[in-house]
C-alpha cells in the first residue's frame, strides 16, 4: 500500500482502522453500533473483500493456526477482515489437538481451552501434561520411547512450558528445556520474549538473557528492508547495515518496540517480572554461516552468549556504549572485520497489572 495512490491509501488506513476496531467484535458477535456495522459493510466492499481475494480467502468459512505462534497483529489482522481465525494446540500423540478456540473466545496470545474429555497439569518446572481418550497408546516398536514419553497413569510429556490463564484458556511459552527463572524465582521463558519482539517489523532476530540474573536483558536485530523503508521515508541517509543499526534514531524505534513488549508483559502475572530492562542493537544480522543460528533459522542462544560475552557483560554491568570488533562470513565466501560501537538502551517497564488492581 506504500506505492499506492493518494486516494487507495488513504482508503486503506480509514477502514483498516475500523476494521481493528471492530471486526473482530463482529466476528464474536458482540455488540457493535450500527453506524460501525454500515461503515464496515462499505469497508468489506471497497477494501476488505479484495484483500481476503487476493489472499485466496474469499469462501474460508474458518481458519485454523497451529505450531509456532504467527504474532498477535497478524492473528488480528485477518480477523480485522472478517477471516474467521483461530488457533489450537495439539499433536500426533494426541490425535491432532488438545485445545481449541470456541467461537466468541478467541484470544492472541492464548490456544484456548481443552476439549470434553482432555486433561491437564503442569509440573514444578511448568512442563505441559496432557491425558485424553484420544491419546497415543505407544511408540512402533519403541518401548524406550514411550516410556519417556508417557508415564504409568497415562500422562503424555509434551515438552512445551505454559500455563492456564484466568479465563481457562492454555498459554504456551516456550519448550520446557529452554525455560529457567530470575534470581527471584520469576518465570523466564526466552523463546516467547524473543517471539514477542520478532512480531514487530522492525526486527528480524532477538536474543534475551535473564535465566539466574535479577533481571532481562536482550540484543535484537534489525530487519534491513524494514528500518531501510522507513529510514527512507524520514530521509535518513546511512552507508549500510552496521550504520543503520547504529543510529539513535533507529535505536529509538527499537526502544518503543521493546517497550510496548513490556507492557504487555505486565498484564500476564507469570511473566510480569521478565520485562527487558536494557537492550543493544547489534552490529550485523545473526547468520547460520556464522553458526549463530541453525540451518532452520533457529537463535543458538547457548552459542551467542559465549560468543558475544563482552557484550552480555555490558549488558548487566551498567556501560552506555560497548566498542566490538568481530569477523563476518560474506555470501562468497570471504571473510572480513567490523568495528562498532554499541549503544545499550534501558527501556521502561510497568507495573504489574495483578499489583495495580491491588492498588
Amino acid at each position: 500500500m506504500e506505492d499506492a495512490g493518494a486516494v487507495k491509501r488513504w482508503l486503506y488506513r480509514v477502514f483498516m482502522n475500523l476494521a481493528q476496531r471492530v471486526g473482530g467484535a463482529l466476528l464474536d458477535g458482540r455488540s457493535v453500533g450500527p453506524l460501525d456495522r454500515l461503515l464496515y459493510a462499505v469497508g468489506d466492499f471497497v477494501v476488505y473483500g479484495p484483500l481476503r481475494n487476493v489472499l485466496g480467502m474469499s469462501r474460508v468459512r474458518v481458519a485454523y493456526t497451529a505450531g509456532e505462534a504467527i504474532g498477535p497483529d497478524l492473528f488480528k489482522f485477518y480477523r480485522s477482515i472478517g477471516i474467521n481465525l483461530k488457533q489450537l494446540y495439539g499433536s500426533t500423540e494426541t490425535s491432532v489437538f488438545v485445545c481449541i478456540q470456541p467461537n466468541g473466545q478467541v484470544k492472541a496470545d492464548t490456544v484456548g481451552p481443552a476439549v470434553p474429555g482432555v486433561e491437564l497439569k503442569f509440573t514444578p518446572q511448568r512442563e505441559l501434561l496432557i491425558r485424553s481418550p484420544g491419546l497415543f497408546k505407544e511408540y512402533y516398536k519403541n518401548p524406550q520411547a514411550t516410556l519417556e514419553a508417557k508415564d504409568a497413569e497415562g500422562w503424555f510429556r509434551t515438552g512445551d512450558a505454559g500455563y492456564v490463564d484466568p479465563d481457562g484458556h492454555l498459554k504456551i511459552i516456550d519448550r520446557v528445556k529452554d525455560v529457567g527463572a530470575l534470581s527471584d524465582g520469576t518465570l523466564f521463558a526466552p523463546k516467547y520474549l524473543e517471539n514477542k519482539l520478532k512480531f514487530f517489523p522492525y526486527i528480524q532476530e532477538a536474543v534475551a538473557f535473564g535465566d539466574k540474573r535479577d533481571e532481562v536483558c536482550a540484543f535484537v536485530n534489525i530487519d534491513m528492508e524494514a528500518v531501510g523503508n522507513w529510514a527512507e521515508r524520514q530521509n535518513m541517509p546511512y552507508s549500510g547495515y552496521t550504520d543503520l543499526a547504529t543510529r539513535d534514531e533507529v535505536n529509538d524505534l527499537l526502544r518503543e518496540c521493546v517497550e510496548k513488549v513490556n507492557a504487555d508483559l505486565a498484564q500476564e502475572p507469570e511473566l510480569a517480572n521478565s520485562q527487558i530492562h536494557r537492550f543493544l542493537t547489534l552490529h550485523k544480522a545473526l547468520d547460520a554461516d556464522d553458526e549463530e543460528l541453525t540451518r532452520t533459522r533457529k537463535v543458538r542462544r547457548g552459542f551467542i552468549a559465549e560468543k558475544y560475552a563482552t557484550l552480555v557483560d555490558a549488558l548487566y554491568s551498567g556501560k552506555d556504549s560497548v566498542h566490538i570488533e568481530a569477523k563476518v562470513r560474506y555470501e562468497d565466501g570471504r571473510t572480513g572485520s567490523i568495528s562498532a560501537d554499541l549503544k545499550i538502551r534501558s527501556a521502561k517497564t510497568f507495573a504489574p497489572a495483578a499489583a495495580k488492581k491491588a492498588a
